[in-house]
């Protein structure tokens, strides 16, 4: 049965603490991790404002993870969004995939990351340092590393 930990959260988090938190044995042959930060877009993004419902949003993460179990043998998986007012530098998403091998532990994490930047229930707006604000649609290119699933 795989380990899982699914959070929604306006928090910062600390990646090296989410990552010990995983508990691996010495079954795992692979962890691969991803962390997600805010960029300053050459200076010209402030902030980042994410909205989410964080209870809807973790148990349509949950689901797609169901998905993950599905496709790949893990061993455990934990996703961290934030929502709320993200300034550039800090972390949005952290993702980690442990499985006995590589090859799972990266497909399974590519997988995730790719739903979580087109699917999943997050609005997001940017905060210029203008002072001008957009919100944020999925990419082309996020879309189509989606569609290879």
């Amino acid at each position: 049965m795989t380990r899982r930990s699914v959070r929604v959260d306006d928090k910062p988090f600390d990646v090296a603490a989410e990552t010990a938190a995983l508990g691996l044995g010495p079954g795992s042959g692979a962890l691969v991790t991803f962390t997600g930060l805010c960029r300053d877009e050459g200076g010209t993004l402030a902030a980042l404002e994410i909205e989410a419902y964080p209870e809807m949003a973790e148990a349509e993460i949950a689901r797609v993870i169901d998905e993950a179990e599905r496709r790949w043998p893990l061993d455990a998986v934990a996703i961290i969004h934030r929502y709320g007012h993200i300034r550039a530098g800090e972390p949005i998403v952290f993702v980690a995939t442990a499985s006995a091998h590589r090859t799972e532990a990266f497909q399974a994490a590519e997988f995730l990351m790719d739903y979580l930047k087109t699917r999943a229930p997050f609005w997001k707006k940017t905060h210029r340092s203008g002072g001008s604000g957009d919100w944020v649609a999925a990419k082309d290119d996020d879309e189509a590393a989606a569609a290879r699933w």
